[in-house]
């Protein structure tokens, strides 16, 4: 298998089990989540419903990356694409009104990395990764012609 598809296979599967070990399974983080009993049953809604989301889109984008046959630059792509939208969601969450990655009752209890949240940093990471697994395939695309 080709290097780029096991990267966006790599990263489909920490997206598909990101969000539910984050804000479900872990119990220091799913207090800040799921168990935070300071927020409303609307945000934790929304809060499942990105988790559900999550793992959608996680399971698309390994079954795009991973299933052969032909036409795999597309459908890398594609799995790209759809690996990177929960990430770019993210960072495009910021961009809103009053909203932060963390609540300030849990400042203390947040992993900041050069001064950005823990999470803001690995979709920084996963984006990067997928954006280089996309430059490959294009790249290894072109020298096959």
């Amino acid at each position: 298998m080709p290097f780029p598809r096991l990267v966006i296979a790599a990263v489909a599967v920490i997206t598909t089990v990101g969000a539910v070990l984050a804000d479900l399974i872990i119990p220091d983080l799913a207090a800040q989540h799921a168990f935070n009993p300071n927020w409303p049953p609307h945000a934790k809604f929304h809060d499942a419903q990105y988790m559900v989301m999550t793992v959608l889109l996680g399971i698309i984008g390994l079954t795009l990356a991973l299933r052969p046959g032909r036409d795999t630059r597309g459908r890398t792509l594609c799995a790209a694409a759809v690996v990177a939208t929960p990430w770019l969601g993210m960072a495009g969450a910021l961009l809103f009104p009053d909203t932060a990655t963390y609540d300030p009752e849990f400042a203390d209890r947040t992993l900041f990395v050069f001064g950005l949240h823990g999470q803001i940093v690995l979709a920084l990471i996963l984006l990067t990764a997928l954006l280089g697994a996309v430059v490959a395939s294009w790249q290894r695309a072109d020298s096959t012609r």
